[in-house]
């Protein structure tokens, strides 16, 4: 052995390869490859055309609304929900905001005869439909049969929860839903009411259902 030779005489043995200074090298070059300026750019530029397309609706858009069998052409904010499109744009206030979640039925309208929360419908969506409030249910100065009803049975108290309810209470009845107590209790549980009226309701409900 050379006297200046510090390589142990088993080191012949260990198997031929890449080095790990020549491993950091090679793998350091391929990285700046990859994040060079013009091939990083490319990048974007590709997976902007792969991106799905996802437009965001902002600003007020022209909106026709057929409420109570009347045209209403408005300005909206894509977001604005039917129940303040009623209140806030046209002045049709019969219609309760109460829980502004969909969980009290105050805010009751039929939209093409189905009854909805029109807290939770945007306006949009509802073009093209037929669209009925509180204020269009009666026929002039004729009340709906579930009006007079309602009158007759003292069907509210307070009365903020009475529009969806007599809504709704259509509804029910044009479904079908109300030939029992029970059976009406159950389709109308969608409406709250706060003040205790729910016997009065419900004997409105069922004799309109039993006029049917």
């Amino acid at each position: 052995m050379h006297s200046d030779d510090q390589t142990p005489d088993g080191a012949s043995s260990v198997p031929a390869g890449p080095s790990r200074r020549s491993f950091l090298k090679q793998t350091g070059g391929l990285l700046g490859v990859a994040l060079a300026p013009p091939l990083a750019s490319q990048a974007e530029a590709l997976a902007d055309k792969l991106a799905p397309t996802s437009p965001i609706l902002s600003g007020q858009t022209n909106v026709s609304l057929t409420v109570n069998g009347q045209a209403k052409n408005l300005r909206l904010e894509p977001r604005t929900t039917l129940l303040d499109a009623l209140r806030e744009h046209l002045d049709l206030t019969g219609t309760k905001k109460g829980c502004d979640h969909g969980q009290c039925g105050a805010c009751t309208v039929h939209v093409d005869g189905r009854r909805v929360n029109s807290c939770l419908t945007l306006a949009v969506m509802a073009q093209g439909k037929q669209i009925t409030t509180i204020e269009g249910l009666a026929k002039g100065e004729e009340l709906h049969p579930m009006q007079e009803a309602f009158l007759k049975h003292d069907g509210f108290q307070c009365g903020y929860c009475t529009p969806g309810q007599i809504m709704s209470g259509v509804a029910c009845v044009k479904e079908g839903h109300a030939t029992t107590d029970d059976q009406a209790r159950e389709w109308m549980s969608g409406n709250i009411c706060r003040c205790g009226a729910y016997p009065n309701i419900l004997a409105a409900v069922r004799e309109v259902a039993g006029h049917g």
